[in-house]
């Protein structure tokens, strides 16, 4: 049972594998989040990728940077355990987000943005400068961003090889073929299973839908002008990127004013976070401490 709307804990959950799943109202709309860490401090809101719910989020990841940082993980509208519409825009999912941060009374945030997450901290970190005070972007691109409009095709082509092979779609899209690649996939597909109770619904086909045109018009979109963003930005990403092809992440380092690389995560793709989640955690704690 999710703890009522609106409702905050007195006592932070001790990892993402037990953390209660809450709601809170925004215009009308009950948005699920998830909530861990220590209370004090600037939180840290995570954007998730095309597909995913709040239970797709590698618990290794979140509890590490949960270890010394107040972490949210939420559903956007109409994804997962949120009610509503799911927009078909990145713009418009950006909208919803900030609603949803400020429903929790939130004057600034940080950001950790992954793959369309990061498309949606984009528009975020440059509509509202006071808001935001430090970004992560993790195997995202820019708008425009070579071979960005390729990824709903990818993702269905894998979603249904997958189908046929009884073969988890994220093994191709998100990790290397190679023998360290698939290990390191596997190895997240069982720590996606570690919470056994409460779990996120799984995206509606209409949300899901939704998605794949918003990643589209965003990859069609003419080339963002990243001199806009001007909060401090950590960059991450594999070296072989196949759904938002690496050279978007140096090309965001190069091109944000104010941004920090972190060098591309060897035999390692769109999950690399993922697979290096002990030093990405590290990495980014240090970026936001600093």
């Amino acid at each position: 049972m999710n703890t009522p709307r609106n409702s905050r804990s007195s006592s932070p959950s001790s990892s993402y594998q037990n953390a209660p799943t809450r709601s809170v109202s925004v215009r009308g709309e009950d948005f699920a989040y998830r909530e861990l860490g220590p209370e004090d401090g600037v939180p840290l809101i995570l954007l998730i990728h095309l597909a995913e719910v709040l239970d797709n989020w590698d618990p290794r990841v979140v509890d590490g940077l949960a270890a010394r940082r107040r972490v949210i993980a939420f559903d956007n509208r109409g994804v997962g355990g949120s009610s509503g519409s799911t927009p078909d825009t990145i713009e418009a999912m950006a909208r919803d987000a900030v609603l949803f941060i400020r429903a929790l009374g939130f004057d600034q945030v940080d950001l950790l943005g992954l793959s369309m997450g990061g498309f949606i901290a984009q528009v975020i970190a440059e509509q509202e400068p006071h808001l935001i005070r430090k970004v992560i972007l993790a195997g995202t691109g820019p708008a425009g961003g070579p071979g960005i409009d390729r990824a709903p095709a990818l993702t269905l082509q894998a979603t249904l090889k997958g189908a046929l092979t009884r073969q988890d779609p994220k093994l191709s899209l998100f990790f290397t073929e190679t023998e360290g690649g698939q290990r390191a996939g596997r190895a997240l597909l069982e720590r996606l299973k570690e919470r056994t109770h409460h779990r996120d619904k799984d995206i509606s086909l209409p949300a899901f839908r939704a998605q794949l045109k918003a990643i589209r018009q965003w990859g069609r979109q003419a080339p963002s002008d990243l001199s806009a963003i001007r909060q401090p930005v950590l960059v991450a990403n594999g070296e072989n990127d196949r759904m938002v092809p690496s050279h978007n992440t140096l090309d965001l380092a190069a091109r944000l004013p104010r941004s920090e690389l972190v060098p591309l995560y060897p035999d390692a793709g769109h999950g690399g976070i993922f697979q290096y989640h002990d030093e990405f955690a590290a990495r980014a704690l240090e970026f936001l401490g600093s």
